[in-house]
């Protein structure tokens, strides 16, 4: 076995590990990466499908939050364009755009209870909120039983959260719509989102370097604080020698590296018995004839499985051939939080393009990725996280199992990220880059 020492090693290329080694790398710490996949992005990256950029997860990167500020942290620039208007829902055949009324303009058209329910929005802004046992599915229904109002709601679950309006708790949802924000602005990026983390990686190799496809084995843990991580590397065992590791695979799968005897009992069953792991269906789809002229995303109202579809090539034609237009359909399982039958779920999302868009034979299905189990939309639903810290000195976890109570995708992500870099450089700051 050779052997080498770093400031840090971050085991996972994803959102919250990428985010993770480019602050720790800007911040002076020697950096090393690692993944176990041939390419960067995690659940989050982009394939190459017969000319087509496609993405596997992921696909809106918002603006002027903690993901933006990361890239102008550490100088790695962000290529997004944002589509206008950038969101809206598409209802019984009718496009609203909520990006001027909002909530008020949305729940008006639908229901003579819309004021109630903003009055609610209201209240939560203020702080007032239930408790995080009661279900979106069942706050909604104290004030309206509108089946599209309820639909909605379902949908804006199901393409934020990964799962259903009666698996979220209502506190999640509303603490995401009062607390971090709704309607934002977003964009695209016009290389896939494989771009944004082509501009982070970049920016860690100037102090540290990835290793792709170079799984970790161990982590090495004594008396409660961490020493350093094994890896495969190119058929070779390599010992990583470091007091700082920073896991962006999960708490499951960092508590199995470093095996359950070295963490806190009560952190071990919080692994075991909290977690909630979210499932979705990616539908990569192409086609000569517009599907859709709107240009960003759209939210369904009543449907079966299908919450969403972006539109990539409105701004980025880049992502595909000429004379091509490429969309990303979104669907959610039900149960999204237990097991399913992926073939009848992905059979229903199908039904449901069908009769939203009546020319979808003619289009052409890239790829049909289910997100699930060890490799899912979500690695724990919204108010089912666990904490950044393991219980062992020097090990922390990133990512979508870890983050702030309500947070949601890839701004989450990178928001655990500076949570846990910001404490480690309070303590172990070298003298920064010149970015």
């Amino acid at each position: 076995m050779t052997q080498q020492r770093v400031d840090a090693v971050v085991i996972g290329a994803g959102a919250g590990g990428l985010c993770a080694a480019a602050r720790l790398a800007h911040g002076g710490l020697r950096t090393l990466v690692l993944d176990d996949h041939d390419r960067i992005g995690g659940r989050a990256s982009t394939e190459e499908i017969d000319g087509f950029k496609v993405n596997i997860g992921a696909i809106a990167i918002e603006f002027g939050g903690v993901f933006e500020e990361t890239c102008r942290t550490v100088g790695a620039p962000l290529d997004i364009r944002t589509p206008e208007p950038a969101a809206s829902f598409f209802i019984d055949g009718k496009m609203v755009d909520v990006s001027r009324g909002g909530w008020s303009l949305l729940l008006g058209q639908l229901t003579k209870q819309a004021a109630r329910i903003l009055e609610k929005f209201a209240d939560a802004r203020s702080g007032n909120l239930p408790d995080g046992r009661q279900s979106t599915e069942d706050w909604l229904k104290s004030y309206t039983s509108n089946a599209t109002v309820h639909a909605i709601f379902r949908n804006l679950c199901a393409a934020i959260f990964a799962c259903n309006a009666n698996e979220l708790p209502a506190r999640a949802f509303l603490t995401y719509f009062t607390g971090k924000g709704a309607f934002k602005r977003f964009g695209f990026c016009p290389e896939g989102t494989i771009g944004v983390w082509n501009a982070l990686a970049s920016a860690i190799q100037r102090n540290g370097e990835i290793w792709l496809s170079t799984p970790a084995s161990k982590i090495h843990v004594r008396d409660g604080k961490a020493e350093g991580v094994t890896v495969m590397r190119q058929g070779q065992e390599v010992r990583i020698d470091t007091d700082l590791v920073i896991s962006n695979a999960g708490p499951k799968a960092t508590v199995a590296l470093a095996g359950e005897a070295a963490f806190p009992p009560p952190y071990v069953l919080r692994v075991k018995n909290d977690l909630r792991p979210a499932a979705n269906i990616v539908i990569n789809i192409a086609s000569t004839e517009p599907l859709m002229t709107h240009p960003g995303i759209i939210t369904f109202g009543r449907t079966r499985r299908l919450c969403n579809m972006a539109n990539l090539t409105a701004t980025c034609p880049e992502l595909a051939p000429p004379g091509w237009n490429l969309y990303v359909a979104y669907a959610v399982p039900v149960p999204a939080l237990g097991d399913f039958d992926s073939q009848a779920e992905t059979e229903l999302a199908l039904q449901d393009l069908r009769e939203q868009f009546s020319n979808f034979d003619k289009a052409r299905i890239l790829s049909i990725r289910v997100m699930r189990d060890d490799w899912p939309a979500q690695r724990s639903c919204a108010g089912y996280d666990l904490p950044i810290q393991t219980g062992i000195e020097g090990l922390w976890c990133v990512g979508d199992a870890v983050k702030q109570y309500g947070n949601g995708g890839t701004q989450a992500c990178a928001e655990t990220a500076k949570l846990v870099t910001d404490t480690i450089l309070a303590t172990r700051s070298r003298a920064p880059l010149a970015s």
